[in-house]
């Protein structure tokens, strides 16, 4: 395992993290809770220290699973959770809070749901743009001088709002999603996270399972399944796109065949590559799927398989260029 730090100064990290959005729920097709029990475990005996979850996954379901797995191996491992999203459990749909008094009582259930009495990081989910930065910062800060979170940080925040966030809080890293579909953060915020010394945690490295290579063509999803809707954060990569964009990973795999590598690992190791990411977070429900991901740390990618690379995804469908910052709502009931 290759171990980073999150941003200039922070905490050492595995450069792969687990992430725990499938848990709990059923936004990504549901999962077995034994199975992915035993993918923990597996991800720690491999040097996986990394887990993040959200209290919004599979409405705190996520969370207790994670709690739960982890038992004893809590103080093994490095915790992160979120704040400021509420959710309707009848209506199941969910909307931005960042008041004080919100961040305060949604960190005190994460903690109870986790088994736990603080965090190693605590982010704010998405920023709320009916509440100031600076209200939102004093709530965190403070649950950090309690002990209540070792480090915080943020998630989906533009530059300029890790520069307001800055003037309040000590703020650890910017979670945001970043894949070869995606690279809207890449050119509008890394630049000033890295000015700032602060840490980028990539989400959505697979491009929500489009870069597994396994969707088709005519690819479904359930009912509860939030790709299901075709738009992904802004884009819309699936619905009508799908099989252009099908087509487009393809061609990636066989980029990924002459790296002499799977095209999950590229995935991953293209996100890697970039010297501002800290970790890469890999959603895993399996013990396969993360054995197979912690192997993208042995992926070389040469400046010819990147030059092959844009020029593949040069032919992508779907794709814009405004980042999902501050008033772009994510996914209905399950922003990550």
């Amino acid at each position: 395992m290759e171990y980073r730090n999150l941003g200039t100064n922070g905490p050492k990290v595995s450069a792969i993290g687990f992430g725990c959005w499938e848990m709990g729920g059923q936004h990504y097709g549901g999962t077995d809770d034994a199975e992915v029990t035993k993918a923990i475990h597996r991800a720690i005996d491999l040097g996986v220290t990394l887990y993040d979850t959200a209290p919004n996954y599979g409405h705190g379901g996520s969370e207790i699973v994670l709690g739960k797995a982890l038992g004893a191996k809590r103080k093994d491992i490095f915790l992160v959770s979120k704040t400021c999203i509420t959710w309707d459990p009848v209506t199941k749909t969910s909307k931005f809070d960042g008041r004080y008094s919100t961040v305060k009582r949604l960190n005190e259930e994460s903690l109870q749901r986790l088994g736990t009495d603080y965090l190693d990081l605590l982010l704010i989910h998405w920023p709320d743009a009916d509440t100031p930065i600076e209200e939102t910062m004093r709530a965190l800060e403070e649950l950090r001088q309690a002990g209540k979170a070792k480090s915080i940080g943020v998630s989906n925040y533009t530059s300029y709002e890790l520069r307001e966030g800055r003037k309040y809080a000590p703020i650890t890293a910017n979670q945001v999603g970043y894949n070869l579909f995606d690279r809207r953060w890449e050119r509008e915020m890394f630049p000033t996270a890295r000015e700032l010394g602060i840490g980028i945690m990539a989400y959505g490295p697979m491009a929500h399972g489009l870069l597994t290579g396994t969707f088709r063509a005519d690819q479904t999803f359930g009912d509860q399944d939030w790709r299901r809707r075709g738009i992904i954060f802004g884009q819309t990569l699936f619905g009508p796109n799908l099989p252009k964009n099908v087509g487009v990973v393809e061609q990636l795999k066989g980029v990924a065949a002459d790296l002499g590598t799977s095209l999950p690992r590229l995935a991953l190791a293209w996100v890697l590559r970039n010297p501002a990411v800290s970790v890469a977070l890999s959603g895993c429900r399996t013990v396969g799927e993360i054995e197979e991901n912690v192997k993208a740390l042995e992926v070389k990618i040469t400046d010819d398989a990147l030059r092959r690379i844009d020029g593949i995804m040069a032919g992508a469908a779907g794709q814009v260029n405004e980042v999902p910052g501050r008033h772009h709502q994510p996914p209905v009931a399950v922003p990550a």
